[in-house]
């Protein structure tokens, strides 16, 4: 542990992220140019440390767009039944040690601290991306911490993610979109390939969407690796949903069992009803494999039924237990940025939808509300496709273009010409904060104010808003 003051635990821990900033490529920064193509980083990161990765075990999750939230589900899920949960997920918005969890609490400065102060050495001998430390980071964190199970979520594609070295006990695949082309290929099945690279030898793997054109892709990894396959819509399907008070009332049909199943979750996303179908199915298939042992901790519900597993008893993912994970995600997790709800009066609401597939749903959901007025506040970074983009972009709104401020960004001013152009009106902002101040100026309370485009544009937004409002 750092022997030091509080006050100098905060400079090591400043400095500490200055030298990762500065030192490291960081995809999320400067995109493309600190992606890795292969896993060597990462082997010889995690061989130095001792392999921590293979002590405990993981679901891998991976996917275009919802992977963020079904890790989260899951995590919310398995701390409900009482077990010790890790959670590694990227990018972070407020605070780098969002990406590793325990239980919903955050890494603590000092491990990082000491963390990098030992593996130094390492990094300037093979100069790893960021990514690739912060996934060796988590993993000797929740070996360290004697974590029950980690849920990892994929950083970029799959197979040659840096999260590819653990051996799962379930593989879950989200839905699949176009995204990272120039890294993943120009097809939906070339990306389902890449995706598909974390389907591992006989473990089983949830599809959490049947998407005919790719079908193939997944059947054909699975088949190879002798991996069970279950495409969750077709064991559950969505009846109704309603948005109320922030929450998602939301019902399904069990197919299986014919029943229907009446669900509320605090993520209030319309597209968290097909997340919330792919959580069902892998809570289901963790109980009947038999692939989860005797937590650390009592479940927080009164009464389950305890299984006999390889390693010995675990806790049935109840009904109760996977519909309380469900509703108390935020509470559980502390997930932000997906249609996260700043105030009412006027509506705001921000959310990192940032690709094709994304944007539709949330631009969907918000022409389906009642306001007076809607304002977007929208800005992108450089290396999404911009005209796509645009050309969702609900003409009847006010906008307020800007750039986050990273080097990926999309220059303000091109953004705005680029939107006149395709019949998109609004002004430009050099900064999100002055983009947001100046929607809310303007809003009446009756109005609508969506944040959205990039999880960065999120990201300052969410920042200003906690010190404006703390």
């Amino acid at each position: 542990m750092v022997n030091s003051s509080p006050n100098n635990l905060i400079t090591l821990y400043q400095s500490t992220l200055d030298y990762l900033y500065s030192r490291l490529p960081m995809f999320t920064r400067i995109g493309a140019a600190a992606y890795k193509a292969d896993l060597n980083n990462t082997i010889a990161l995690c061989g130095a440390l001792g392999n921590p990765q293979n002590s405990f075990k993981t679901i891998h999750i991976a996917g275009t767009n919802g992977k963020g939230s079904v890790s989260h589900f899951m995590s919310s899920i398995l701390q409900e039944a009482g077990y010790k949960t890790g959670l590694y997920t990227s990018p972070h918005l407020l605070d780098f040690r969002e990406r590793i969890k325990i239980n919903g609490e955050m890494v603590s400065e000092d491990f990082v601290v000491q963390f990098i102060e030992k593996i130094k050495p390492l990094i300037e001998e093979i100069e790893p991306s960021f990514f690739e430390v912060t996934v060796a980071m988590a993993f000797e964190y929740f070996a360290e911490q004697k974590v029950d199970i980690a849920v990892i979520e994929t950083g970029l594609g799959g197979r040659l993610d840096s999260t590819n070295i653990i051996n799962p006990i379930l593989s879950i695949i989200t839905n699949i979109s176009y995204d990272h082309q120039n890294l993943l290929g120009n097809s939906l099945q070339e990306i389902a390939g890449e995706k598909a690279g974390i389907i591992k030898e006989k473990t089983p793997v949830v599809i959490g969407k049947t998407q005919l054109e790719i079908k193939q892709v997944f059947d054909n990894k699975a088949k190879e690796k002798g991996a069970e396959i279950y495409y969750a819509d077709e064991y559950y399907s969505p009846l109704s949903i309603k948005y109320k008070d922030g929450f998602i009332e939301a019902e399904y049909t069990d197919k299986q069992n014919n029943k229907t199943i009446h669900l509320k979750s605090a993520l209030a996303g319309k597209y968290q009803e097909e997340n919330i179908i792919t959580v069902m199915k892998s809570s289901e298939i963790l109980n009947t494999e038999g692939l989860l042992t005797l937590p650390k901790y009592s479940p927080k519900e009164t009464t389950f039924a305890p299984l006999s597993f390889g390693e010995g008893p675990g806790v049935r993912l109840t009904d109760s237990i996977i519909h309380f994970g469900i509703e108390n995600v935020l509470k559980n997790t502390g997930f932000m940025g997906r249609w996260q709800i700043l105030q009412n009066n006027p509506l705001v609401v921000c959310d990192i939808a940032h690709n094709e597939a994304g944007l539709m749903v949330v631009f969907e959901q918000a022409l389906s509300l009642k306001y007076s007025t809607l304002h977007i506040v929208f800005g992108m970074v450089k290396d999404k496709d911009i005209s796509k983009a645009i050309s969702l972009l609900p003409k009847n709104a006010t906008y307020y273009f800007c750039q986050p401020g990273l080097p990926r960004a999309l220059d303000v001013n091109s953004l705005y010409f680029l939107a006149k152009e395709a019949g998109v009106q609004g002004s430009a902002y050099e900064t999100v904060v002055k983009a947001m101040e100046a929607a809310l100026k303007k809003a009446s309370p009756d109005d609508f104010i969506l944040i959205t485009g990039s999880a960065f544009v999120v990201a300052e937004a969410l920042e200003a808003w906690q010190e404006k409002h703390s």
